[in-house]
């Protein structure tokens, strides 16, 4: 006959993970539902509590201003963008930075076109030290890095190239209009013209 261990509860997750966690299952709500989501459906997503919501956040404003922040944050792209393999082309390499530049300005606009369609506006300030247009210094650094195999070749530095390139990738236009990806980089590489200039 075999004993019945007794159960043992999952550890316990810091605030800082809890309200991680808590964020990351509010994002695609926020986006769908902006203002309009609940605490309960976040609670559910998220597998917790309702209360457990707010040991980590002292209302629903604070858990929507977090909501903003976190889609600010660039981290994911920089992480794309640093593995990008350097031994493509450069043109393959600013194809795969464009990508993903792009999937960061969609999950901004999605989170941040539903949260201002719905009222909210941001009690919180900026997350962080940025560049041009919003560029964070990781972002440009991440970048800037994708050139450097052909850094002897590069009209400027490194760092200027990649904001040029991160300005034109924030200015284009919304995915499916205008130029492709690969017209964009092309354009960015080569120049307007075709051929050789006179």
């Amino acid at each position: 006959m075999t004993t019945e261990q007794p159960r043992r509860r999952a550890p316990g997750m810091s605030p800082d993970q809890r309200r991680a966690m808590i964020i990351a299952a509010a994002l695609p709500l926020v986006s769908e539902y902006g203002t309009a989501v609940t605490t309960s459906q976040v609670a559910r997503a998220a597998g917790i509590g309702e209360a457990t919501i707010f040991r980590v956040f002292s209302d629903k404003e604070e858990l929507l201003d977090a909501c903003m922040a976190e889609a600010l944050r660039p981290d994911h792209a920089v992480e794309q963008i640093a593995s990008i393999p350097m031994d493509q082309p450069l043109a393959d390499r600013l194809a795969e930075a464009a990508e993903a530049l792009s999937a960061h300005l969609e999950r901004i606009g999605a989170v941040a076109g539903a949260l201002m369609a719905s009222g909210h506006r941001r009690r919180g300030s900026s997350t962080g030290p940025a560049g041009r247009r919003g560029a964070s210094t990781d972002l440009v650094k991440a970048t800037a890095d994708l050139f450097e195999p052909e850094a002897a070749s590069l009209r400027a530095p490194a760092e200027q190239v990649a904001l040029v390139f991160l300005d034109l990738q924030f200015s284009k236009a919304r995915p499916g209009e205008g130029l492709s990806t690969s017209d964009l980089v092309q354009i960015f590489l080569h120049g307007a013209l075709r051929g050789e200039p006179s």
